[in-house]
């Protein structure tokens, strides 16, 4: 549990800054300028002539028309929430709703349109909706992901990952870390990407091996709408088997220089975006911030805790349009973090610690980051081309020294006894860097109406470097002090190796109700001759029933390579012999999709969506040397690496389920989402034995709703509450003489996930009130998390030092954590 104390004087500061921005806002500047560009959703060829209008409350229109280069611009809107409608002859119309005009920024908002094949006829069509995706292929278990729901949702922290958990088939069940588990898989298998390229995990305090982590670097401030796929994705995506996360960046404002602040528990921001040339239309983003959690300690706030995490991140986007819609950009994002959880000057053990064990001072560093350069480039009416180029970097540098300590009276307190540190032997130092090169083309052509084809190719150049030493603690039985294993080499490699991905998938309309998608995609890494696949089949259906059902249709064959660390792991190595790592010719784990959903427009704002779903997975790692439980499927969450045996691809597992949501946009001042899954999730290890995986919670549901209330002077005031229930996550008796032997949980092998935790329940609320003052508009809000101060169980944990004298302890995840933040807009 973290516990903010603010001492007297910071408080008054605090206080005063408040009364100060109320009385900034006492004059209302009541409307803003709404601009974008509109285009062609499959060649991104700009549309000249369409008709954007935006409906006022009192039945008058605002309108304007794109020019020659798609653009349009719309003033003296008032500010409040808007719908955008786009109308085209020969298009669908494209309906955008929900956007939030201020008065602090202008709002930017680029439109795809999709062209109507049965062209002046009478039909009847039915507009682009809130959540669909923009990917053209995609067709079943996709959604678009709205910067906007990141600040709506309760309990999201402004992150994507954590709002993703609200949807149907993602668990969101750990408080302290924002792995996305979707249908029952590993973590690890859901693929991040940028504009295009594939990226490393981007999330502070990134552990290898896993995709998330406990602070997001990405910030909804910068990022664009995007799409985010729990199965079936399109052929375009390789190298993930649960699911993936396509992020876009948006370019700055490029006529008006705006700046943004933020002042939250979780971070002091601050942004700037503007024009670089007004003639050129040319234009930059940058943004950075800086852990509050250091701040405070700079300011002498007690958050309960010595080891307070220090993170900062950074990123930009410079814009360059071109000629003819041709664009440059150059991009980039990245962050540093680091803690150091110091045990060996306290008392006696404290248990508020959620990460690392507590018999050792840790000391842990980690960096991510991504630079890119990405051209695009409209050649006429029906071809598209995009180029992308980036490098990327990870690390990691962890170094820990083991605690011998005894318990001795306390000078001051006779009665009481306290630790005394005889020795800190230094026992582990490891350092993993992955530096990547990537590039990323594309090729979009629109064949007629009816049909379009994309293809491409990924390339990802892996330069990688692992180095781990570590020595043994070993109790002695007789009661004398451990003793210290020598050194012993795990990692000693420095390796390169190239993933191509090539790709090519086709669209076809058949009718105005029926399209369909069929894709090919192949996965080549050249770390050994066992990771290839030559073969994978993407294939989607999607029929329009009417103007307000749908049903879908989606199957594909996935593969993805494993974390690279885990190929060179040697730890039978004595100091001074050359490393022999047990698993460089591991091949690929592949996992094989099918999926049928059904859509139902139940309002002019409330939808259902159900999807039924069956997954196989194979050729996933298991031990090799003997038949155990093991499986790398249960792998990927959490704040350890995985220390492998000799691994073989014999592996297998299946998930399925049913999930359903219930969702009513933005309308009438309130919004609410319910989703729900039921599934099954069950692997088979080397001994043949089908178990429940990890993650099989067998259920997994979320309730979200909120009201807003809108003042005369278009402030508004927001009350937002979640609810999630899930699940527990599975485990198996402690071999309590293995743990001793090793000072970590160890689980008896022929017996791993036969016991569950507990269910997950957890009740959040948020509440934020923004006001538009004169071109400048401020946002106070406080999500209030855990505001039960249920205990769930996160895992279990090797404490031989805990006064209750029972070593193996339940490890709860946050109680209640109220997080607040002050935004400004000018």
């Amino acid at each position: 549990i973290v516990f903010v104390t603010l001492k007297p004087d910071v408080m008054q500061k605090l206080i005063t800054f408040f009364y100060i921005s109320l009385f900034i806002s006492s004059q209302i500047f009541s409307q803003q300028i709404v601009r974008g560009t509109v285009v062609d959703k499959e060649t991104q060829y700009p549309l000249i002539g369409v008709n954007i209008s935006i409906e006022l409350p009192s039945g008058d229109l605002l309108g304007a028309a794109t020019d020659i280069d798609g653009r349009y611009r719309i003033e003296n809107v008032p500010l409040g929430r808007q719908t955008v409608t786009a109308s085209y002859l020969g298009y669908i119309d494209a309906i955008v709703g929900n956007i939030i005009v201020s008065s602090g920024k202008e709002v930017i908002l680029n439109i795809e349109m999709e062209e109507n094949i049965e062209e002046l006829q009478e039909v009847v069509v039915v507009a682009r909706r809130n959540g669909e995706v923009a990917n053209e292929m995609a067709t079943v278990s996709a959604r678009e992901f709205s910067v906007q729901e990141t600040n709506r949702y309760a309990g999201s922290r402004g992150e994507p990952a954590r709002m993703a958990s609200n949807f149907a088939g993602v668990q969101g069940a750990d408080d302290s870390r924002n792995d996305i588990v979707i249908r029952g898989n590993t973590p690890g298998g859901v693929l991040w990407r940028l504009d295009g390229v594939n990226i490393p995990n981007p999330n502070h305090f990134n552990i290898p091996g896993t995709s998330g982590g406990p602070v997001t670097i990405l910030n909804n401030k910068f990022l664009a709408n995007s799409d985010f796929f729990t199965g079936a994705f399109p052929a375009e995506y390789g190298n993930g088997i649960a699911g993936v996360f396509d992020l876009k960046m948006r370019n700055g404002n490029n006529e008006k220089h705006e700046f943004s602040g933020q002042l939250g528990f979780l971070g002091t921001e601050l942004m700037a975006e503007g024009p670089i040339s007004k003639e050129n239309r040319s234009s930059y983003l940058v943004m950075y911030r800086y852990s509050t959690l250091q701040l405070f300690g700079f300011l002498g706030i007690d958050i309960g805790s010595d080891a307070i995490p220090q993170y900062q991140d950074a990123a930009f986007r410079l814009n360059f349009p071109g000629k003819k819609g041709a664009n440059l950009s150059i991009f980039g994002i990245g962050g540093t973090s680091t803690i150091d959880i110091v045990l060996s000057d306290q008392e006696k053990p404290d248990e508020s610690y959620l990460f690392g064990q507590n018999d050792r001072d840790q000391y842990f560093d980690s960096d991510m980051g991504v630079v890119g350069l990405s051209y695009t480039k409209p050649v006429n009416p029906n071809t598209f081309f995009k180029f992308t180029l980036a490098t990327s970097h990870s690390n990691v540098d962890a170094n820990h020294d083991q605690i011998f300590r005894h318990l001795e009276p306390d000078p001051e307190n006779l009665s009481e006894e306290i630790f005394v540190v005889d020795s800190l032997p230094f026992i582990l130092d490891y350092y993993f860097r992955v530096n990547k090169y990537s590039a990323y083309t594309s090729f979009n052509k629109k064949l007629n109406k009816q049909t379009s084809l994309k293809a491409g190719l990924n390339l990802d150049l892996y330069d990688m470097f692992f180095r781990d030493s570590a020595r043994t603690v070993v109790p002695q039985m007789d009661g004398s002090p451990a003793k210290l294993d020598p050194w012993k080499i795990r990692w000693d490699a420095k390796d390169q190796a190239l993933l191509m991905q090539p790709f090519v998938q086709l669209k076809h309309r058949f009718s105005e109700k029926l399209t369909g998608t069929a894709g090919v995609t192949a996965l080549y890494f050249s770390i050994n001759n066992n990771s290839f696949s030559p073969f994978e089949p993407r294939l989607g259906l999607s029929y329009q029933i009417d103007d307000r059902q749908k049903i879908s249709f989606g199957t594909g064959l996935h593969s993805q390579i494993q974390s690279p660390y885990i190929y060179y792991y040697s730890n039978d190595n004595p100091t001074g012999r050359d490393p022999q790592e047990y698993n460089t010719d591991m091949g690929l784990t592949k996992s094989g999709h099918v999926i049928l959903g059904y859509d139902r427009l139940l309002g002019s704002n409330l939808r259902m969506k159900a999807e039924t779903y069956y997954q196989y997975l194979y050729d996933i790692p298991v031990d090799a040397m003997i038949n155990s439980s093991f499986s790398l499927v249960n792998t990927g969450a959490g704040f350890s690496r995985f220390f492998p045996n000799e691994l073989t691809n014999e592996g297998t597992g299946r998930n399925y389920g049913v999930e359903l949501t219930l969702e009513k946009f933005f309308s009438g001042g309130n919004y609410f989402l319910f989703s729900g899954s039921v599934f099954d999730s069950k692997y088979e290890g080397s001994d043949g034995v089908l178990r429940n995986t990890t993650f099989n919670g067998k259920y997994a549901f979320n309730a979200l709703l909120a009201k807003e209330i809108t003042f005369k002077n278009q402030s508004a005031l927001n009350f937002g509450g979640k609810v999630t229930f899930v699940g527990g996550r599975w485990y198996g008796p402690v071999d309590e003489e293995a743990t001793f032997q090793q000072l970590e949980i160890i689980f008896e092998d022929e017996s791993v996930n036969t016991l569950q935790f507990d269910d997950y329940f957890r009740t959040d609320l948020k509440v934020n009130y923004r006001i538009n003052a004169d071109r400048v508009s401020h946002e106070f809000a406080i999500d209030l998390v855990n505001v039960f101060d249920t205990k769930n169980i996160l895992t279990l944990n090797f404490a031989p030092e805990h006064p209750s004298g029972n070593a193996i302890q339940e490890q709860y995840q946050l109680g209640f954590l109220p997080i607040f933040y002050y935004k400004i807009d000018f």
